[in-house]
């Protein structure tokens, strides 16, 4: 028996190709004109969220055909496949956000699904945008099979009279428009010119906070999560994951291999050194949660504390991804954190080496100052921060990467669901001083946890984002910027409270001590829990309400299913 036999053998495609009995499975892959040595190699599933939705995924189809030579060259068979995604740039505002971190579930699903189903032996995910990065994480770490994540890259930045601008101005333009600070005609051109190529959002919002987090998690080739989607090299990293997954095949090298508790902390800490996106403080418990990993909001909150604040880019600071690329990519900004001990280097990568190994020949790139040195940081503490407090029992998060200040006290203006702050806002009926309270917007309440950045982004149009505070159970753009708390739990749909707050309710949050307060004592919260009642259900069918009746809290990453822990049986083992 010859060594490519006895791989095949012990991988989960023996059960669908090898033996007498499976004659009828390879009169199939015969049919789609496959050869006799490719049905009898190790099968790689080759995922990719492309659709016709937004940029983030126009391209990703052409970069999965790059992936698939590269498979075929390295000596396997590569099975492609697509999933859905919701891009949150088209669902944002409207009731269509609701569907977005449930998708992030779905594509986790049907990635699993599809790859037990024709029992493939290794994965290659190719994703673009801010649900489907994640989803496509759970999916590799829940399947346990070797796995190598590829971003499908950020957008060029767009010009607006001479300026270069983003999808972040152009929902800031709103509140300008409707303020009467911005004309009819500017709008119509801004929204034209903003978005000028393939790729996901540019600024460091939840799309490019992710793909950071997959080369710092170890799930991706150095390099490959910071070119833009329009640049050739895109395709040369994709055919290298194609031939480098089946070195990991032979290797038996595996997610869970790769994503110890030690990567998730090297992951929390890019988050907070790039003033990420809050998303991460959820995605990163729930890939953890496949795992098998405690690793929950507050775990991400103690990275956040201790990881300096030295990547200069929006929606906080100047430059976009397409920038940082070119700086040096996300190895330079890893290898300062190395150096300085903000980053664990013994942690296992897809390139077989260690993180250390990985960035033992990059050179600090003096000539530029998008990233700072770790010991010359934009702010000591990390970009964001993680609340606790009676408001927050179960926690919370902000940003304060760009922030005027790291204190706000002020009256709770309670509003039941986005769309009557928002509508408070576009019409000005709100007062400079007040904390807007958005909640039952939670994973269950929603149901879904909408982003609130067309809320936010007026706020900032209108010149009073360091005016107000914005509180809510449910999420924030990574796009969003200002005194925004988001993810507080309990979350209202259950009693959290949020929900007990009335308007006048005077609201404390301070970041320097990670609180967040209402000046209520513990018996009054407690007469007005006897009293609370749930609001009825909107949606009391479909995937909405299936969604609501699985999802668990937004402190171990809105998870809907009980993960590794719980596990009998691996997948890859099977």
């Amino acid at each position: 028996m010859d060594a490519k036999t006895d791989l095949k053998l012990r991988l989960p495609s023996r059960h669908a190709t090898e033996g007498a009995e499976r004659a009828p499975h390879r009169a199939f892959y015969y049919a789609m004109g496959l050869t006799k040595e490719q049905i009898h190699q190790a099968f790689v599933g080759v995922a990719t969220c492309w659709n016709e939705a937004a940029p983030c995924n126009i391209a990703l189809m052409r970069q999965a055909q790059a992936v698939k030579q590269g498979v075929a060259a390295g000596g396997a068979t590569a099975r492609e496949f697509c999933t859905i995604t919701v891009t949150d740039g088209i669902a944002m505002g409207h009731a269509g956000m609701r569907s977005s971190l449930p998708s992030r579930e779905v594509i986790a699903d049907s990635i699993e699904l599809t790859v037990r189903g024709h029992s493939y032996d290794a994965l290659v995910g190719v994703a673009g945008c801010d649900k489907s990065q994640p989803g496509m994480m759970m999916a590799m770490c829940r399947l346990n099979v070797p796995s190598i994540f590829i971003y499908g890259g950020s957008i060029l930045p767009g010009t607006f009279k001479g300026k270069p601008v983003t999808i972040q101005d152009v929902y800031e333009a709103v509140g300008r428009h409707s303020v009467g600070d911005m004309s009819d005609a500017d709008l119509d051109i801004l929204e034209q010119y903003a978005c000028p190529s393939a790729g996901a959002c540019g600024a460091q919002f939840t799309a490019n906070t992710m793909a950071t987090v997959s080369e710092a998690i170890g799930l991706a080739l150095p390099y490959s999560a910071g070119a833009p989607a329009p640049y050739e090299i895109r395709d040369k990293f994709c055919m290298l994951a194609g031939e480098m997954i089946t070195e990991l095949i032979v290797k038996n090298i595996r997610p869970r291999d790769i994503v110890t508790r030690k990567a998730l902390e090297n992951a929390a800490a890019v988050v907070a050194a790039t003033g990420g996106s809050t998303n991460a403080a959820l995605h990163l418990p729930a890939i953890a949660h496949e795992c098998g990993i405690d690793f929950d909001l507050f775990d991400v909150a103690e990275v956040f504390k201790r990881t300096p604040y030295i990547a200069d880019l929006k929606p906080s600071g100047r430059y976009v991804a397409k920038d940082m690329f070119e700086a040096g990519g996300i190895p330079l900004l890893l290898k300062t954190l190395l150096d300085h001990g903000f980053l664990h280097g013994d942690c296992l990568t897809v390139t077989g080496r260690t993180m250390a190994e990985n960035l033992a020949s990059v050179k600090w790139n003096k000539d530029q100052d998008v990233v700072r040195p770790a010991d010359k940081p934009i702010l000591p503490t990390g970009g964001l921060i993680g609340l606790k407090g009676n408001l927050a029992p179960d926690g919370a998060i902000v940003k304060v990467a760009g922030m005027a200040g790291s204190t706000f006290t002020g009256p709770a203006r309670c509003f039941d669901g986005e769309e009557a702050c928002f509508e408070a806002v576009k019409n000005k009926k709100y007062k400079e001083g007040d904390v807007l309270v958005i909640r039952y917007e939670g994973p269950k309440g929603g149901p879904g946890m909408r982003e609130m950045l067309s809320t936010t982004a007026a706020l900032y149009g209108q010149g009073m984002g360091s005016k107000v505070a914005l509180i809510t159970d449910g999420r924030f753009s990574g796009a969003t910027r200002g005194f925004c708390v988001a993810h507080i739990g309990p979350e209202a749909a259950v009693g959290g409270p949020i929900a007990l707050l009335r308007d006048g309710d005077i609201i404390e949050l301070d970041a320097d001590n990670g609180v967040l307060n209402v000046r209520l004592t513990a018996s009054e919260l407690e007469s007005r829990a006897r009293t609370w009642k749930p609001p009825a259900a909107e949606y009391t069918s479909g995937y909405l309400w299936k969604y609501a009746q699985q999802v668990g809290s937004a402190r171990v990453g809105a998870v809907t299913h009980p993960g590794g822990s719980a596990e009998k049986t691996c997948y890859a083992d099977i």
